[in-house]
């Protein structure tokens, strides 16, 4: 699956939020939008127009897609998969993105940030279950043991230093002695990301 490899901070001016998407430089002075909080390009300074209900709903898809580093099309998918669930749509959808394999690294403090956590989860340092898993999307179940391969203790040393500023979930458990953590519950909504207006995403993909 392709993933976008160009500028990122433009994402959180453009949503006017910050969306984690550097890592360790989002808190600190250097994060744009500490330095520029308006939207990017050469308009980004004109007044604004009213923003009609389609374009509220759009901009709360977009600042969710790109917060969990999806493309549209995956982020679709992830959509439909939880309006076939019994339950709520939102919550559905919101727990598909936090139970995936590279959100739960990012959650557990291994990654910088969630760009960063799939690039380690690629590159084979995790195991689930004893088993190497390569795929960032794979889906955790409660119960499921995540563990960092002995070999590659170094690297992620280095990501969880960066990643000091945030607290571990209660709905995950890590034990710093062997590097490994477990999903012990299925998160609730006030264990996820608050920034993420799920009600007006499930009304624009429902129009």
């Amino acid at each position: 699956m392709a993933n976008y490899h160009g500028p990122v901070c433009r994402f959180c001016r453009r949503e006017g939020a910050k969306l984690y998407l550097k890592g360790e430089r989002c808190y600190t002075p250097k994060c744009a939008i500490e330095r520029r909080a308006v939207p990017p390009g050469q308009h980004g300074m004109a007044r604004r127009r009213k923003v009609s209900d389609y374009g509220v709903q759009l901009r709360a898809k977009q600042k969710a897609r790109r917060t969990y580093g999806l493309l549209e099309r995956q982020f679709r998918r992830y959509f439909e998969m939880a309006e076939r669930q019994p339950g709520v749509t939102g919550l559905n959808l919101l727990r598909h993105l936090e139970l995936r394999l590279d959100n739960v690294v990012y959650r557990l403090g291994l990654g910088a940030s969630r760009k960063q956590a799939r690039q380690l989860v690629s590159h084979r340092h995790f195991e689930v279950n004893g088993r190497t898993v390569n795929v960032p999307a794979y889906q955790l179940k409660p119960g499921d043991v995540l563990k960092v391969r002995a070999a590659d203790s170094a690297v992620i040393a280095v990501a969880r230093d960066a990643s000091q500023a945030r607290t571990v979930p209660s709905w995950l458990a890590f034990n710093d002695s062997d590097q490994s953590g477990k999903l012990l519950t299925l998160p609730e909504r006030e264990e996820m990301e608050s920034g993420v207006e799920e009600q007006l995403i499930v009304e624009f993909y429902s129009r």
